[in-house]
């Protein structure tokens, strides 16, 4: 049993078969967004990186980039560069063509200017859309499926249906031979017992600890005695009152099988099974550093109502209640808030298996729908 996906020369497999449009740096940005206008199919991924950085935080951009190139979702990249950037666009497209994907890159600079360099990327892009135009759909196996776990705008219901919904689905994909990536370390704050003892040997529930410790000091460093509060206003709304309180539901989305690896932020896991990324609390670098870590489709609750999406990964909404469901229905993809009414939740979990094979086989949800893709890379340190 699986799915029928778009099969990759690196071995995994695709829910999607974008072809997509990268900048280098943030300079190329205006050419990639004209070449976007002229193929709205197409995947336009820009950021404000590329120059002014060094150090880990460069590292960390050009590893998400080339990841986000290497998802299993992408069929081609036309990587645009100015021609004078840190990551340099040649590299940078020889770093995903590794994966066997469809690549080429062009340089601004090189080509003569901005229209110029438009006119030539739009050669390109054509022909790797007929490229990409010509796989078909075959059958994979869910062990070739990355899924990621993500909640934003949770609120008091959202530990209790939406997370506790999606932590069923959580198991039941891992033992399909899945893996499953459970992110933001922030919101693991108050949990670190607990995850260290879920870990599958003891130097795996020490490294699990001491990272979640470690981003309680950096909270508390920053925001001294509200450290405890490091939560969002819409989340004090919706009846959560501190960090831990968050947490404590916010770790049920990893359902309850035992935590094999934990990865740097944007790194694709090499376990099978629970994985945890280092990622922080915001819900857009969290799923930018799961989608460049080979995330295929994430499962995303919220309980005041988030429609963001992603550009090359489809992103399920889960409402952890009925109000959100109906008031936000165009953004919304399954209401959790029937567990409240007494549904059954091997139901609603099986409701939800099925949505996520529909997807993983080309069924568009919301997010996609209503073209609501966001995406930013993460830095830790200020620029020069």
């Amino acid at each position: 049993m699986g799915f029928l996906g778009y099969r990759r020369k690196d071995g995994t497999c695709g829910v999607r078969n974008h072809v997509v449009v990268m900048s280098s740096v943030s300079c190329a940005n205006g050419v990639v967004h004209a070449i976007g206008r002229a193929f709205p199919e197409v995947k336009s991924i820009t950021h404000t990186e590329g120059c002014g950085r060094a150090g880990e935080d460069l590292e960390m951009a050009i590893r998400t980039l080339s990841g986000l190139g290497r998802n299993g979702n992408v069929a081609g990249v036309l990587v645009v560069g100015l021609g004078c950037e840190s990551i340099n666009a040649k590299n940078l497209a020889d770093e995903i063509g590794s994966a066997g994907r469809l690549v080429a890159h062009l340089s601004i600079q090189d080509a003569g200017g901005t229209v110029k360099a438009t006119a030539e990327a739009m050669g390109i892009v054509k022909d790797l859309i007929r490229q990409a135009h010509v796989q078909e759909r075959e059958a994979c196996s869910w062990s070739q499926l990355t899924v990621g776990l993500e909640c934003g705008g949770s609120d008091a219901l959202s530990g209790i249906t939406a997370n506790c919904l999606v932590g069923a689905v959580a198991d039941w994909l891992v033992e399909q031979g899945a893996t499953v990536i459970l992110s933001e370390t922030t919101e693991m704050i108050g949990t670190e017992e607990i995850l260290r003892n879920r870990a599958t040997d003891p130097a795996l529930g020490k490294k699990i600890f001491d990272l979640i410790v470690n981003q309680k000091k950096k909270a508390e460093e920053i925001l001294g005695p509200l450290a405890s509060l490091v939560i969002s206003p819409g989340n004090m709304e919706g009846g959560l009152s501190n960090i831990t309180e968050k947490s404590m539901g916010c770790i049920i989305k990893g359902g309850t099988t035992p935590i094999r690896e934990v990865v740097a932020y944007g790194a694709a896991p090499s376990e099978k099974g629970l994985v945890i990324m280092d990622t922080p609390g915001s819900d857009i670098f969290s799923l930018t550093g799961m989608a460049a870590g080979g995330a295929q489709l994430i499962l995303f609750t919220t309980g005041r109502g988030s429609p963001v999406g992603f550009p090359v990964v489809p992103v399920i909404k889960v409402a952890s209640n009925h109000q959100v469901f109906e008031r936000m229905n165009d953004d919304m993809d399954v209401n959790a808030g029937t567990l409240i009414d007494g549904a059954s939740l091997v139901e609603v979990r099986d409701d939800l298996t099925a949505l996520v094979k529909e997807v993983a086989e080309g069924k568009s949800i919301k997010a996609e729908i209503n073209m609501q893709d966001v995406l930013s890379l993460y830095t830790t340190g200020p620029s020069f």
